[in-house]
């Protein structure tokens, strides 16, 4: 059986990278202040939160999209806004499904540090506004492995976004919602297809992010 067309396989990747990189921009607004300031000082309360932030990271992503169905569901909180089995809902669903993971690896870079390195800037009186810059610049490896999680995470995931996107051709349907969809009519051909293509987008984007990572390191 003949694979999909070109034009419909294009559309499917052009929809999945809108949809993820909505998401991770997204999760990335979020995620590193919360976690720069989970990751700076202790406060009251900060290691409950963490343990959230660390259950959020193994969290079952069909769970997550069970609980934003439940929110969006015409009956649930925020029925009355339509998002259901739309783009909007399926960013939302990767949105927390990558946030913990931004969270936690930024709350693990900024927890690295050491603290002297800290002392040196306070004492060397560089202002609050440049210690923020400062403070990325030192943990730029770990917020690269914060992007590449999270966007493995989100582009590879698809219980939650058909749990909430529904699969809708020319509207929410992706490339992982595709290959399940091929897959469970026994269209193998079509499936390995789109499989093979969101493989060479994972490579591609993998090997960018890896590249900026190793950028002048021997």
């Amino acid at each position: 059986m003949s694979g999909p067309a070109g034009a419909e396989v294009l559309e499917i990747t052009l929809r999945t990278l809108t949809v993820c990189g909505s998401a991770l921009g997204l999760a990335l607004g979020l995620g590193l202040p919360i976690g720069i300031a989970l990751g700076r000082r202790p406060f009251p309360g900060r290691r409950a939160l963490v343990a959230l932030v660390n259950s959020g990271m193994g969290a079952p992503p069909v769970v997550v999209g069970l609980g934003v169905a439940l929110l969006l569901w015409r009956s649930g909180p925020l029925g009355a806004l339509g998002l259901m089995y739309s783009p909007a809902a399926m960013i939302f669903a990767q949105v927390l499904i990558a946030l913990p993971l931004v969270v936690g690896i930024t709350l693990a870079s900024v927890g690295a540090l050491d603290e002297e390195w800290h002392l040196q800037v306070r004492s060397l009186g560089v202002p609050r506004r440049w210690r923020l810059l400062l403070l990325l610049r030192e943990i730029r490896l770990g917020l690269l492995a914060a992007v590449i999680a999270a966007l493995g995470g989100i582009l590879s995931e698809v219980g939650a976004v058909m749990m909430v996107g529904g699969n809708l051709a020319g509207e929410t349907r992706v490339l992982t919602t595709a290959i399940l969809m091929h897959t469970q009519m026994g269209e193998f051909e079509a499936a390995l297809g789109l499989a093979a293509v969101l493989l060479g987008l994972m490579l591609v984007l993998a090997a960018a992010l890896t590249a900026v990572q190793q950028a002048g390191r021997p």
